[in-house]
């Protein structure tokens, strides 16, 4: 959690003084989505382009 603080904080630094609150809401989710991702990654929770494609193929139903 430590490093979404932190890599959140660096975020919302690196934004325009005159951002919104949905603007810094929108790049810290972001950032937490990626961070989340790459956990799932280094964690061998993966799916292949196939299944994915199968699975949206499925919800368009």
């Amino acid at each position: 959690m430590a490093l979404l603080k932190d890599v959140a904080i660096e975020t919302i630094k690196r934004l325009p003084d005159e951002c919104s609150v949905e603007d810094i809401m929108y790049e810290v989710d972001f950032v937490a989505q990626v961070l989340e991702g790459l956990k799932d990654a280094e964690e061998g929770r993966l799916i292949t382009t196939e299944e994915l494609l199968n699975r949206v193929e499925q919800w368009a139903k």
